[in-house]
């Protein structure tokens, strides 16, 4: 290991204005968004024509559940998804039976706030995805204040167990029409990112923060790969295969044709063959080229780490969970709000990997809650037509939401505010001034007292994993040194060598970023991590010329040649 010396962690400035820059939409914005309307449409319309309106709310629970995983394989979402209906179940579930046992306020926020870090440290633990534990832990706190009975607990469940079932298969809808829809847009998205770094590279221009996500994106296009874990298919040995070219393009980018990358990556994402990237230096179906795969099904063959020991580490974010949405809560019901739980989502919503981010994620729901109740109250007489309006406004937004989140959280904040508002207005009209006032108190506790909470509760392992992932990169580029200079390494030997030392590399960079953005804690050894990283890339690079894998400087992307993607 480097004997460098740590430098001193820079005082961050608090971001404001960099906070609410709006970015590029996702490419596949419109999925969640179309999903969740799908979702919600069919069963909240069938109460309207029944008249029981009032019982949407516990439909809408269920319905959410379409927003998760969008970004995994479909055999691997199908799981996901189950999970999530039977998580969403459950916290609804301990929230109703609650509420039909105390109206005590004080018992219900503390149940509130421990149901929130529970799902907060599940959904980290388990890498769900956005929205990860936020739609959770709004459908259990809310209805932990709606007066319940234990006659009623079991028809409600029923009701959003139904509606979970329907969103289960909204998620699924798109599997007969492009079944490896998924994974393909992660291969491009690893394929054009390795094709920026490369031209910046080649340029003279190379950057550490383009090559750091280049490296994560390729390693979200395995993650994305692997998820199915079943038999593969042409299909995905195809897309494997272009992953190992982006793998190679970031480990060599002197060598690296961008344009080439770039017409893989055009070609992938339409509903065509797979452009072949088989070297052309080899023959076709030969040994060599199968032998690139080797590591990756060495990989898919691994169990998974437990869920335990993956609940571990994140117990400072469980606490801090825990105590600011209890407090928030507290400091709510001191207020006289009579709906606490509000607050209590405020607050569970702030809290992200560092202290950095939560304050930006603290800067961006003030913005958009305090914009979305000005929204709110322009579109109340139009949502107070009738039932019929009242859902419509409320899929307006649930649309609205989803397409407009993946700029900035507070533009998607903007819409999901006036959804929050119209649900309580499922069961009845209410006034509309008391509702905004409650909402902008409630907004401004549950930032305020949750951030308060999160300087509180400091993470303290932070370093201590920064050291360990600088220990596993050690030793993932010793074994990749090893194996490229030994003469008689086999092909599976240094492929999997390099894809460990570039998974390492990514959680190294990961680990530091996550650290770098807490406070309260001893300076963290920088120049190690930068250089761990280079000597990484340094090994990456000869592995990968040991190897062979380079490919040929004379082919171009109009050389591309196809398989057959038969699923």
């Amino acid at each position: 290991m480097s004997s460098a010396t740590p430098t001193p962690t820079r005082v961050r400035r608090l971001p404001v204005v960099g906070a609410l820059r709006l970015g590029r939409p996702s490419d596949v914005w419109f999925k969640p968004a179309l999903s969740v309307v799908a979702a919600v449409a069919p069963p909240s319309l069938l109460l309207v024509a029944l008249g029981r309106l009032d019982l949407a709310a516990y439909t809408m629970a269920g319905s959410l559940c379409a927003l998760y995983a969008h970004h995994r394989p479909y055999a691997a979402r199908a799981k996901v998804l189950a999970w999530v209906v039977l998580g969403m179940l459950g916290g609804l579930a301990v929230a109703l039976v609650t509420a039909s046992l105390t109206r005590n306020a004080v018992v219900l926020v503390t149940v509130g706030a421990l149901l929130a870090a529970v799902q907060k440290a599940v959904c980290d633990a388990t890498r769900v995805g956005p929205p990860a534990h936020v739609i959770l832990t709004f459908v259990s706190s809310a209805t932990l204040f709606v007066p319940q009975t234990l006659g009623q607990v079991p028809g409600h469940l029923a009701l959003a167990a139904a509606a979970g079932a329907w969103a289960w298969l909204v998620g699924m809808a798109p599997a007969p029409l492009r079944p490896h829809g998924p994974e393909r847009r992660a291969t491009a998205q690893a394929l054009n990112t390795a094709a920026a770094y490369a031209e910046t590279a080649r340029g003279g221009e190379e950057s550490a923060g383009a090559r750091s996500a280049a490296y994560a994106a390729v390693h979200a296009a395995w993650q994305t790969l692997l998820a199915a874990r079943n038999r593969p298919s042409t299909t995905r040995r195809a897309l494997e295969r272009l992953v190992v070219r982006a793998e190679v393009a970031l480990a060599a980018p002197a060598d690296t044709d961008p344009a080439r990358l770039r017409a893989w990556a055009d070609a992938v994402r339409g509903s065509g063959r797979v452009p072949r990237t088989g070297d052309p230096r080899r023959d076709e179906g030969s040994l060599g080229e199968r032998d690139e795969l080797v590591g990756v099904a060495a990989e898919r063959a691994v169990a998974p780490r437990p869920l335990w020991s993956r609940l571990g580490p994140l117990a400072p974010l469980a606490v801090r969970t825990a105590l600011g949405c209890a407090l928030a809560g507290y400091v709510s019901l001191a207020l006289g709000a009579d709906r606490p739980y509000w607050a209590l989502v405020t607050a569970a919503s702030l809290y992200q990997a560092n202290l950095t981010l939560t304050w930006s994620r603290a800067v961006q729901r003030v913005v958009g809650n305090l914009v979305g109740v000005l929204l709110f109250a322009a579109i109340t007489p139009v949502a107070r037509l009738g039932p019929l309006a009242l859902v419509l406004c409320i899929l307006a937004c649930n649309f609205g939401a989803e397409a407009l989140i993946g700029r900035n959280y507070w533009l998607g904040s903007v819409c999901v505010t006036p959804l929050a508002l119209l649900v309580t207005e499922l069961p009845g009209y209410q006034p509309t001034g008391e509702l905004v006032t409650d909402r902008v108190v409630d907004t401004l506790v549950g930032a305020l007292v949750g951030f308060a909470a999160a300087l509180a509760v400091t993470d303290r392992r932070a370093g201590r994993r920064v050291e360990r992932a600088l220990t596993a990169v050690d030793r993932a580029r010793e074994r990749a040194a090893r194996l490229a200079a030994g003469p008689a390494s086999t092909p599976a030997a240094l492929e999997a060598a390099r894809r460990g030392l570039a998974a390492a590399v990514v959680d190294l960079r990961a680990t530091a970023d996550a650290a770098a953005g807490e406070w309260w804690q001893r300076a963290l050894p920088q120049e190690r991590v930068v250089l761990a990283e280079q000597a990484a890339h340094r090994t990456l690079a000869a592995t990968v010329r040991r190897q062979g894998l380079l490919p040929d400087p004379g082919t171009t992307s109009t050389q591309t040649h196809t398989e057959d993607t038969s699923p």
